[in-house]
């Protein structure tokens, strides 16, 4: 274990975070597990909190085991053989529909957070393979802020190194080599709510 909690490890990132404090910025969380945290942060630095929904493509074999991941405005696929381009159009289309209803059931009708010429800090409460960040990555640069930086407790180095080279700044405070999954490494990891993500939201976005 490396962090007690979820509010542990927030609290652990703060401390490499707060040379922001001060800057014009947006913390965005991926939920569910992350909002928490990302409140957390964005209390400390001053900044929003917002969110970004983004999700797996599982492989066909082993849902657990992600091939890609979707966002609402598009997908990242590693590809990988044997897995057909119709399951990967399938999986996508049916994501990109199941995340608009999560998003509308998480905002209601208020309006996403302008991240252009902001700092935006995407927080998740651990890494695996990185599809999923990549694809949020990609997602929150097309809304041009001016610095993007990624904060994470725990991921492996591999995956800290490959997206490294697509932000402005990868924080995480754990990279080991032996790595299964984010779990592991928390001694307390309950699952977040959708009740509780909503709360968090509109207690920071009225």
């Amino acid at each position: 274990m490396r962090f007690r909690d979820r509010d542990d490890a927030a609290r652990q990132l703060v401390t490499e975070l707060r040379k922001y404090k001060g800057e014009k910025g947006v913390v965005v969380a991926i939920p569910r597990g992350a909002v928490p945290m990302g409140e957390t942060i964005a209390k400390e630095l001053g900044f929003q909190l917002d969110i970004v929904l983004t999700k797996k493509i599982g492989h066909p074999a082993n849902p657990e085991f992600a091939i890609g991941a979707v966002s609402t405005h598009g997908a990242v696929v590693s590809g990988y053989p044997g897995v057909s381009e119709e399951y990967i159009k399938n999986e996508t289309e049916r994501i990109k529909e199941l995340l608009s209803q999560r998003y509308q059931l998480y905002r209601g009708n208020r309006k996403s957070t302008d991240l252009t010429g902001k700092t935006v800090i995407i927080v998740d409460d651990g890494i695996a393979t990185g599809n999923t960040m990549k694809a949020t990555i990609e997602l929150i640069k097309e809304s041009k802020p001016q610095k993007l930086v990624v904060a994470v407790p725990v991921a492996p180095p591999e995956t800290v190194a490959r997206l490294s080279a697509d932000v402005d700044e990868l924080v995480c405070l754990y990279a080991p080599e032996w790595f299964e999954a984010v779990g592991q490494f928390y001694e307390d990891f309950p699952q977040v709510s959708d009740e509780e993500v909503i709360a968090l939201l509109q207690q920071n976005n009225p």
